[in-house]
């Protein structure tokens, strides 16, 4: 039975016991080297460091043995010059190295080596793609080290990951959280003459798949993507045999963006990253740029790729189950004991800080407010909230407890800021900008850091909830031609295609007017402010009018507006107050944003924080109108998603503060 093949592997491990398992051997040939421990054995190329094969459960290879070699696992990444379009490479070794050999443990070493006679040929970096496997592991461990000399030509690394592509005719059922698994299209459903493609790029409506369930169904890999915080692990399950193949990743230290960067998870092919670098639902901000010959080193990884079986007539989803199970045992050994590299530090040689966090609102309490579930984190030196465009080094970040208790543990050491923010309140906290620095072995007690987060004057009324999400808002129902079934009363609905033309159909022919007091976000505020298309099929910018009633404006006064946005994307938000056909408005974003979020189903991208001053002046007693222009309308994709709008009165309005 599956869970008693799987509950004794995992007591093995649990005691420490891997005497009674195969020793790992090591076998060297001409063009290959070969891991074996006895439960897998993984081939890879000599000296390229390609996976060509990976033998588990009776099953000669797991992966696509119809692709060619280099296209089966490999490490890979787009760079370019400044300046230049990108360019695709498999990372492919030059140099073949075993490091460590023994019966309990082998990695091995395969490098590409940068010289000047490489420049504009291949990226500028020292790459050293690292493999383990250990006795009586389940799986194999892989890890990079990226290097950039002093001096070496300038670049941009637009992403880089480990790419999995796995047998077509085994493994047709993925699983990404618990809601997001079901049977997948093949990869020819994506070819011309099975599919129709859609007005975006990556999206498909499947008109002939191979199997005919999916008729009628969009494809589109952008509806499996994952937070950091989230994607822990996914993978694919093959029904004949009873197979999991699943990519883990037990700590977000090597990721870029923070916890709330999206990636790409698995999707057709089969296919199963391990994303480490990319500017998803960002764009260009979260490209890193090398720029005057800077130095640079950064360790991605390890990641654990974790292969379960069981028998005919067991349940297959449960390993799923046991995969997320396997998953928590890596998290909890994570930073991992074993690696050879001394780039990869251990836990003594990591440190750890401590703190309790608070927030200080005094227009909701006049005493601090224990800052339940912060995101509480240690980044590069920086402004408050500049974590989220940080791209090159390392972040580490914890949630706090309900009485704001956090404790952030094995950071490599370094200088940092500690950074946070707090679901329920607008901005970014930053402790006063003091650089920290973490050295090995040392625990750092914060004692009370208070979050004073911005405020000018008492809330007159508010839209939505801070919470860097549009989720709150109206997310409508797909058009009936272009849905995946998955995402039929699911809670993550904005992941449906097409969702930013269901505006022209509720708005054909006047904007969105949200009246205080009366509408209801939940209902009434679109989830993203986009362009109308017209019947021409050309498209036209958009004006959103959010309507008010003050009394007893206090001239000589300023009011305030906060404006937070989930996203942007090629946009632009012109704020008039009474007054349309203003020549200028009061405020403008000017272009703004690469994030693609609507497109790609992501319900945020960057966190953007506007605070607009409105002189009394604007305003009269009685109905009071702002007009939310979006006048970009190139493409249907350009526009924002909205986090919370809030209208502050000025501070004399109550007497107390």
């Amino acid at each position: 039975m599956i869970c008693r093949f799987l509950c004794n592997k995992k007591k093995k491990k649990e005691e420490g016991s891997t005497m009674s398992s195969p020793a790992v051997r090591l076998h060297i040939q001409n063009h290959y080297v070969v891991m074996d421990n006895g439960i897998v054995q993984v081939t890879l190329s000599k000296p390229d460091g390609i996976v060509t094969g990976i033998k588990y459960n009776g099953v000669d290879n797991l992966l696509e043995v119809l692709n060619k070699e280099p296209n089966r696992g490999y490490w890979d990444l787009v760079w370019s010059a400044p300046g230049s379009k990108g360019i695709f490479d498999v990372i492919k070794g030059t140099c073949f190295k075993v490091i460590v050999q023994n019966e309990d443990q082998v990695e091995l070493s395969f490098k590409k080596m940068w010289d000047p006679s490489l420049e504009g040929k291949f990226v500028p970096l020292n790459i050293d793609k690292r493999f383990i496997m250990l006795r009586g592991s389940s799986g194999f461990y892989s890890y990079g080290i990226y290097e950039h000399l002093r001096g070496w030509p300038d670049f941009d690394l637009s992403e880089t990951r480990i790419t999995f592509k796995l047998r077509k005719d085994k493994f047709q059922y993925m699983a990404v959280a618990d809601d997001r698994r079901r049977i997948m299209p093949f990869p020819e459903d994506r070819l011309p003459g099975r599919c129709q493609p859609l007005a975006y790029q990556e999206a498909v409506l499947l008109v002939n798949p191979k199997d005919p369930r999916l008729k009628g169904e969009v494809d589109d890999k952008y509806q499996y993507s994952c937070k950091n915080i989230d994607n822990r692990v996914h993978g694919w399950i093959s029904f004949n045999p009873h197979v999991g193949f699943w990519q883990i990743t037990p700590s977000d230290e090597f990721r870029s963006g923070g916890p709330l960067k999206q990636n790409l998870t698995s999707h057709v092919g089969p296919t199963t990253l391990a994303m480490f670098l990319s500017g998803h639902y960002a764009g260009q901000d979260l490209v890193p740029k090398f720029r005057g010959g800077e130095p640079w080193k950064k360790v991605f990884g390890p990641v654990y790729i974790y292969l379960n079986s069981g028998s005919t007539g067991d349940d297959p989803l449960l390993l799923w189950e046991d995969a997320k199970i396997q998953m928590m045992r890596e998290v909890q050994s994570w930073p991992y004991s074993f690696p050879a590299s001394e780039d990869f530090l251990k836990s003594d040689q990591r440190g750890s800080v401590c703190g309790k966090l608070f927030v200080l609102d005094r227009y909701i309490s006049p005493d601090v407010i224990p800052a339940n579930g912060a995101y509480v984190g240690l980044a590069p030196p920086g402004d408050a909230g500049s974590w989220q465009r940080e791209c090159k080094d390392y972040q580490f970040w914890t949630r706090a407890d309900e009485n704001g208790n956090f404790t952030i543990s094995n950071v490599r050491p370094g200088d940092y800021n500690l950074f946070a923010w707090v679901p329920g309140f607008v901005g970014d906290y930053n402790k006063f900008g003091d650089i920290m620095k973490i050295t090995s072995g040392s625990y750092m007690e914060l004692g009370q850091c208070i979050y004073k987060p911005p405020r000018d004057g008492p809330t007159l009324w508010e839209i939505g909830i801070p919470d860097r999400l549009a989720a709150e808002f109206y997310v409508p129902d797909p058009n009936p031609q272009h849905i995946n079934k998955l995402f039929i009363n699911h809670p993550d609905r904005f992941r449906q295609y097409g969702l930013w033309d269901r505006y022209s159909e509720l708005y054909p022919d006047a904007d969105l007017v949200y009246t205080i007091g009366v509408s209801d976000y939940r209902k009434d505020w679109f989830f993203a402010q986009v362009p109308r298309k017209r019947e021409d099929n050309t498209h036209q910018g958009t004006t959103w009018q959010i309507k008010f009633e003050l009394s007893g404006v206090i001239q000589g006064t300023t009011y305030t507006l906060r404006v937070a946005l989930a996203s942007a994307t090629l946009a632009e938000l012109q704020i008039r107050v009474n007054d349309p056909n203003a020549r200028r408005p009061l405020f403008t974003t000017g272009l703004i944003g690469r994030e693609n979020s609507i497109a790609r189903h992501g319900i945020h991208g960057l966190y953007w924080l506007y605070h607009v001053s409105i002189p009394s002046s604007l305003l009269i007693d009685g109905t009071n109108t702002l007009y939310f222009t979006q006048p970009r309308c190139n493409s249907p994709f350009q526009g924002f998603m909205y986090d919370y709008i809030r209208l502050e009165g000025p501070p004399c309005l109550t007497e107390d503060i």
